[in-house]
Parts: C-alpha cells; sequence; structure tokens
C-alpha cells in the first residue's frame, strides 16, 4: 500500500477516531510486552467470542441472502464450533491458536516466497529474488519452529501494536492539519 493509498483510507475517518486507535494500540501492546500471558489469554477468549458470534452472523445470513448457502453454513459450523472450544479451554487456547497462526504464517511465506522466485526469474530483479527467498527461509524457520515462534507471538504483536500505534498517532494529526 502506498502512501497515497493510505492517506485515502485515513480520510475516510475522522482525525480523532484514528489517534484513539492509535493510543489504544499502544496501550495493547504495552500490555503485550509487560504482561505477555495474561494479555494472551484474555485476547484469545475475546477472538473466541468473536468466532462464535460471527459463526451466528453466518448462520442467520445463510437465511437471508441464500447465495454461497453452503460455505455460510459451513463458515458458521465451524465458528460457532471453534469459538465454544476457544472459551472452554482458556489455558489450553493460546497455545493452539498462537500455533496454528505461525503455521499459516509459515505457509503463507512459502507460497509468497516460490511466487516471488518465478517473479524475480520472469525479470522482476534481484531485489525480488532476495525478499523471495528471505520470505522462503522465514517461512521455513517458522514452520520447523512452531513452539519457539508462537511463545514469541506476543512479544511480536506488542512490538507492532506499538508501531502501529505512533504510525495511527503520526497519521491522525497529519489529517487534522490538512
Amino acid at each position: 500500500m502506498t502512501a497515497v493509498a493510505i492517506e485515502k483510507e485515513t480520510k475516510a475517518f475522522p482525525w480523532w477516531a484514528i489517534l484513539i486507535e492509535g493510543i489504544a494500540l499502544i496501550i495493547l501492546g504495552i500490555l503485550f510486552l509487560t504482561n505477555p500471558a495474561s494479555t494472551t489469554v484474555v485476547f484469545v477468549q475475546l477472538v473466541g467470542i468473536y468466532w462464535m458470534i460471527r459463526g451466528m452472523f453466518y448462520l442467520v445470513g445463510m437465511f437471508i441472502d441464500h447465495s454461497m448457502w453452503g460455505w455460510k453454513l459451513f463458515a458458521g459450523i465451524v465458528g460457532i464450533l471453534a469459538g465454544i472450544l476457544v472459551i472452554q479451554h482458556p489455558l489450553y487456547s493460546p497455545f493452539v491458536v498462537g500455533a496454528v497462526l505461525v503455521i499459516i504464517l509459515g505457509i503463507q511465506g512459502l507460497i509468497m516466497g516460490i511466487i516471488g522466485l518465478f517473479t524475480a526469474f520472469k525479470g522482476a530483479g534481484w531485489g525480488a529474488g532476495i525478499l523471495a527467498v528471505l520470505s522462503i527461509i522465514i517461512g521455513l524457520w517458522l514452520l520447523f519452529n512452531v513452539g519457539k515462534a508462537t511463545f514469541a507471538l506476543p512479544w511480536a504483536i506488542g512490538f507492532l501494536a506499538i508501531i502501529g500505534g505512533f504510525a495511527a498517532i503520526f497519521m491522525a494529526f497529519k489529517q487534522r492539519k490538512a
């Protein structure tokens, strides 16, 4: 996403809403860094509640709009079951959800790296090739070190939330001046 696209996207929201989002992200990041275990448990429980409610909406939506009813039924059932499992097992859920996220990121890194290699060989240049190889290496590291990556995930989320929070605050004040 380019800077122009980000500016156009942020203009759709009032500057103060972006400021509140930035402050909330910084607070969330600090919570993840200072107390990663408790914050992760609470965060994953909220994700479980969201999955359950989202699953219910998929099922209701299936009766309102009959298009793709099979996918809506599947997504609704999976969402409700996943939400119930996460809520019923608050101590195990962060490990399982974190491990699944790490595996998905590892697979995504491999796929993006392979696609990047193809584009590099088709003329995208050395930079694209280096980034593709780096993506493959990171993807493989995540897949072969799921446990380590899962335990490091709260700190990674914390740092990214703080960086994103400061970026949102910067964009809010930049939008306010415009």
